[in-house]
């Protein structure tokens, strides 16, 4: 062992007193997803959630890492360097690296930082508690890293951040080989889950309560493409339409390539579908969709958006944009501003081009100088920004339903609003009603005013509707509060999933 590692060599912790975890996700939805499974495996194994805002003083903290974002390692290293001297004066405390990072840099890690016990990848989460047990066992690191899958992660416990919405994982992996994205080489190629484990873990988490579902896929609309069935995901939307009790149903994040006719048309047709599309874009010039590898023109993206239109008038469709990718000059940029004119997305992501170490852009020729790529993104935001907001005010006069969520307002306290989601995944703050109101429950209200990123309902709710899903979040809401005063841990954060689409062909990064 190393003389700079901090890792001691006695645990005297108390038996009396249960062990404590943290997880930190970083990076997409998928990995938010795994770090849900990350949680069951601890809690399974006897480990209870650490008070929020805990920042490290736990026996376990998780990192799940992400390896899309430039200096994703060094933002790594420097977190694993804030818990050395931390892990240094707390005996059996213990720190695991998993993620894309990990599965990219394997041995890496334990080399720059020694007192890292575990280190896993993206297709063996299912062994922390092992490895983190022989580690302690065998008082040196374990570094375990799988080439492929070894199970699919929704067999793995789950320990869900909502008591009310819920991610559901379709496919992992992905088959695209984007010139900007790695995490196709990280997740491996795209495998799906048979249709009928989907509903049945659709069904059982409606039997908990969850009323709200997000289809979840790092190619998501490609699904059926590993079983052999070009309709298979039109028929899984509209299997999730016979569910008795699933009141949404939302999906991210597809490919243009992949998106077909029975898509948009099951869309449409089933009601539990809510009218939402998040649809990447990338880029609006030919020319630099073809250096990408984007397997679609601007005609071919500009055709999809028309016909989701065509089929629900009132969906919110939202995207990303790179902006600044290698060998892009000012006429490509145009081509983007004019997709971003004629397609009036309620928001896009927009993202300044930057290397991602292992991609075939990092050293493509024509690396557009930070100062260009600045200012033409300042542009694209301005441009957008007008958009969005043109796009809200349209929503003024409309009653709509929302569904409450927690910690989406953080003015709420002093404005005396509550917060939920549309249908479209629009924001809405509203007036707190008189009778109580609980997050999964559903309000209905008129929109009263429009800023760029939210709603505000400052009327009367017309009418509140208690729902399942509340129930289900004031049962857990109870549950913590009771294990909160018998083992003194603090509340986990409950709310819907965050809606962040992926930014880079279905790969999302933080």
């Amino acid at each position: 062992m190393s003389s700079s590692d901090p890792r001691p060599a006695v645990d005297d912790r108390s038996p009396e007193h249960p062990k404590t975890y943290e997880v930190r996700t970083y990076g997409c939805q998928m990995n938010v997803h795994d770090s849900e499974r990350l949680s069951g495996l601890l809690e399974g194994a006897g480990y209870v959630r650490a008070p929020e805002g805990a920042n490290g003083d736990a026996d376990v903290v998780v990192f799940n890492t992400c390896a899309v974002r430039e200096n994703a390692d060094n933002k790594l290293y420097g977190n694993l360097g804030h818990l050395a001297p931390m892990k240094a004066q707390r005996p059996g405390m213990q720190i695991a690296v998993g993620g894309c990072l990990a599965q990219k840099d394997r041995d890496t890690i334990v080399k720059k930082a020694p007192w890292v016990d575990v280190v896993f990848g993206t297709h063996n989460i299912g062994k922390l508690p092992v490895l983190l047990e022989r580690a302690r066992v065998q008082e040196e690191a374990q570094v375990e890293i799988a080439e492929s899958l070894e199970a699919f992660p929704s067999t793995l416990p789950t320990r869900r951040e909502s008591a009310y919405a819920a991610w559901v994982s379709i496919s992992v992996g992905c088959n695209n080989t984007c010139t900007f994205c790695i995490v196709p080489a990280l997740r491996g190629k795209e495998k799906d889950r048979r249709t009928g484990d989907i509903l049945a873990e659709i069904e059982a988490l409606v039997g908990e309560g969850v009323s709200e579902i997000t289809l979840l896929g790092q190619n998501v609309n490609a699904y059926g493409s590993d079983i052999g069935d070009r309709e298979a995901f039109s028929k899984l939307l509209r299997a999730c339409g016979g569910i008795e009790g699933l009141e949404r149903v939302r999906f991210t994040s597809p490919h243009p390539r992949d998106f077909t006719d029975d898509v948009i048309a099951a869309m449409a047709e089933t009601p539990n579908v809510m009218p939402q599309l998040h649809m990447p874009l990338q880029s609006g010039s030919d020319t630099v969709l073809k250096a990408m590898r984007r397997s679609y023109r601007q005609e071919r993206f500009l055709n999809i958006i028309e016909k989701v239109r065509e089929a629900m008038p009132h969906a919110a469709i939202t995207t990303d944009i790179i902006v600044g990718f290698p060998g892009e000059t000012e006429e490509d940029f145009e081509q983007t501003m004019h997709v971003v004119r004629e397609a009036r997305f309620a928001q896009a992501f927009t993202f300044q081009y930057s290397k991602r170490p292992g991609t075939p852009a990092a050293t493509m020729e024509g690396q557009i100088p930070k100062k260009v790529v600045q200012a033409r993104y300042e542009r694209l935001v301005a441009l957008q920004e007008e958009i969005s907001w043109e796009e809200n005010k349209k929503q003024i006069g409309r009653t709509v339903d929302l569904m409450v969520a927690e910690g989406e307002g953080r003015k709420n306290g002093a404005t005396h609003r509550l917060s939920g989601r549309a249908p479209d995944n629009r924001l809405v703050h509203f007036t707190k009603p008189e009778a109580e109101v609980r997050p999964g429950d559903v309000v209905t209200v008129e929109i009263t005013y429009a800023a760029p990123h939210h709603l505000l309902a400052e009327g009367d709710v017309l009418n509140v509707r208690r729902t399942r899903a509340g129930d289900a979040w004031e049962k857990r809401n109870q549950e913590e509060q009771d294990k909160k005063q018998g083992v003194l841990l603090g509340l986990p954060k409950i709310g819907v999933p965050e809606p962040l689409p992926a930014v880079t062909g279905g790969c999302a990064v933080d």
